[in-house]
């Protein structure tokens, strides 16, 4: 599938109502993370539309906290993304703050993966390496049970999308560290010079 805007669009649209590096680099991470996933699970051709969901998923969640997914259509729509992205956009957030249900495959990961990045993120900050390239499973596991740690990641979103996808919660989690590990220094170099 081909993305209805080009890359350079959807950063451009992404940033007219982002402007927190904390949120921008929490779009880069999932961006990467989802490259990373079509070509793991078979998608290779469409690793641009798969990104160009996980850019986007969060459009509408700086400005628009208490819409997340619902603000999002009428954002894409005016930015010129498909109905088949703003579908990908908006099924994040089932069950949650909309009923738009993930069926694509691609669907599923971006649910899935959406909080645990964060989850994943906020252990790497805390390691003496600050990073996820030396980071194993146990090490998110122990975290992931201590509930006031990155309290904000909802454990359950995580195992509902680990469920859909019929994954355990380790390959899930283990897929997602490598993933995370593709793209991680390409972001820090990026983020370390982004001036807005």
């Amino acid at each position: 599938m081909e993305p209805s805007i080009s890359r350079e669009q959807a950063w451009e649209l992404l940033k007219t109502y982002n402007q927190d590096p904390f949120h921008l680099q929490h779009a880069l991470t999932v961006e990467g993370v989802m490259h990373w996933y079509a070509r793991e699970l078979g998608y290779e051709a469409d690793t641009e539309y798969w990104g160009m969901v996980g850019l986007l998923h969060d459009i509408d969640f700086e400005q628009f906290p208490d819409a997340h997914c619902i603000k999002a259509p009428e954002l894409l729509r005016a930015g010129g993304v498909g109905e088949d992205i703003i579908h990908g956009v908006c099924s994040h957030g089932y069950e949650l703050t909309v009923d738009v249900k993930p069926e694509h495959e691609m669907e599923k990961v971006l649910y899935a993966v959406d909080e645990l990045t964060g989850l994943i993120g906020a252990v790497a900050i805390i390691r003496p390496s600050k990073s996820v390239q030396d980071m194993e499973v146990k090490s998110v596991k122990k975290k992931y049970k201590t509930a006031n740690f990155a309290a904000g990641c909802s454990r359950s979103v995580i195992e509902r999308g680990a469920a859909m996808l019929g994954w355990d919660l380790d390959t899930l989690i283990d897929k997602t560290i490598r993933a995370m590990r593709s793209c991680e220094a390409d972001i820090n170099r990026f983020m370390d010079t982004y001036h807005g």
